[in-house]
């Protein structure tokens, strides 16, 4: 078992040594920190060519989410961390509920705060763990694993297919080398880490930019987003309730006790706010229009025009 896992990871991109760190151990602390900000600048570009992927992904994302799917990351270690914390982001974010977009990782929740990494090869749980989660057909499921070959998260995303799930797939290594049947792939590939096969670096990085870029793109989709002001966020902190302020005042050009008052009315959500204010209507009547509108808020304001 161990030489069939030493075949399949000797030759990865991500487990490959990378020459400009070979003697990085022998540096001084500014230069290891160049030498680690010199490799960090490539990913931004490499996610940059994936980005035709990324489009196909957010509209796979869009139609679950407009039919009343769910988007479901799977991942283990690094990748199913990253995965739990984009999920957990959208709530807080885009006023959404937490089932909209969920974080399966293996080892469970015990594993955001210390490895199991022995957990990352069970194919079966990959599966079971999904299971928990009642996919169904109206889904997607991301697998994300840099190295590809992480048995868990295939276990799940083969039982996703099997079940009539969209599904996604999230790689650092080459795209001529994926062999997991997917809708859509995503392959940037970042090259060799700082450190050799310390994936949380680089190919984290670029897991984290593509993640934010899938949520954020598909709410915005969805209307949770006006110019570039977050209006669906909730107001589940000081920090937050002030935000809102701050946003009806930026966007309906009033002052911080208007914001305050006509929040009050229309029970702290922002969008609702807005709207009264843009189209000089009650909450309940604001209410109405956004439902109209599909949630947008230019939309919205525009059918009362």
């Amino acid at each position: 078992m161990s030489k069939t896992i030493f075949e399949e990871i000797k030759n990865l991109t991500t487990e490959a040594r990378n020459p400009a760190t070979r003697h990085i151990d022998q540096q001084s602390i500014g230069d290891i920190l160049h030498l680690i900000n010199d490799e960090d600048l490539k990913v931004a570009a490499v996610v940059r060519t994936e980005i035709p992927y990324i489009e196909q992904a957010v509209q796979l994302v869009v139609q679950a989410f407009k039919e009343g799917g769910r988007l479901l990351y799977v991942g283990a270690g690094t990748s199913g961390r990253l995965g739990v914390l984009d999920a957990s982001e959208c709530p807080p974010t885009f006023g959404v509920s937490p089932d909209m977009v969920q974080g399966i990782i293996a080892g469970g929740y015990k594993a955001l705060m210390s490895a199991q990494e022995g957990a990352e090869d069970r194919l079966e749980m990959g599966a079971q763990d999904l299971l928990a989660r009642n996919p169904t057909p109206r889904d997607v499921v991301c697998g994300i694993a840099a190295s590809r070959r992480t048995p868990y998260v295939i276990g799940a995303i083969d039982k996703a297919r099997a079940l009539g799930c969209k599904t996604l797939y999230i790689t650092c290594n080459p795209r001529q080398e994926m062999n997991i049947q997917v809708d859509v792939a995503i392959c940037p590939v970042v090259g060799p880490e700082v450190v050799m096969g310390s994936t949380r670096m680089k190919a984290g990085t670029a897991t984290k930019l593509i993640l934010n870029m899938i949520t954020t793109t598909a709410m915005i989709q969805l209307g949770k987003v006006w110019e570039n002001m977050m209006v669906d966020l909730q107001m589940t902190s000081k920090k937050l309730e002030e935000r809102s302020k701050k946003i009806v005042m930026q966007a309906a050009q009033v002052d911080y006790e208007t914001a305050e008052a006509t929040l009050k009315q229309a029970g702290g959500h922002v969008k609702t706010a807005l709207v009264m204010i843009a189209a000089g209507v009650s909450a309940a009547e604001a209410r109405e229009l956004l439902s109209r509108g599909e949630g947008f808020v230019h939309r919205a304001i525009a059918l009362h025009s």
